[in-house]
């Protein structure tokens, strides 16, 4: 585990973008990723969940602005890859994770990253990742 490297889960990501519980914690890994003190990634998975949740929230526009903030932030977009969908598909298999889910903590645990992120489905993999958890929702 490198202490240096973190995953935004989606729900860190809406938490930073929508002012919720954890924001804050949030944009200090972001401030320390923008002087790269530490590497941040965000899998595709949720880039693409953030953006259709936004969207069907408060319209499509809102949702391409969030796109366009996303792309401002000190982040590396993960795509997906043979080794880490793998390994997503092992942890869907055997455990009570949705896709996006078992991709971003794949992500994490293929990184050797800490997983932020304020949902309790994880809890699960407390064996295999390292966690910083914002308040749960």
């Amino acid at each position: 585990m490198q202490a240096d490297r973190y995953v935004l889960d989606t729900s860190a990501i809406l938490a930073l973008t929508g002012g919720e519980q954890g924001d804050e914690l949030v944009t200090r890994l972001l401030s320390r990723a923008a002087s790269r003190k530490i590497k941040i990634f965000i899998s595709f998975a949720s880039f693409t969940e953030c953006f259709y949740i936004r969207w069907q929230a408060a319209g499509e526009e809102e949702a391409l602005k969030l796109v366009l903030h996303l792309g401002l932030l000190p982040i590396e977009r993960v795509e997906s890859d043979e080794e880490t969908s793998l390994l997503a598909g092992e942890l869907k298999a055997n455990h009570a994770l949705s896709f996006a889910d078992a991709w971003v903590a794949a992500l994490a645990i293929s990184r050797g990253a800490r997983l932020v992120h304020k949902d309790p489905e994880f809890e699960q993999l407390s064996n295999r990742l390292t966690f910083v958890r914002l308040p749960y929702k």
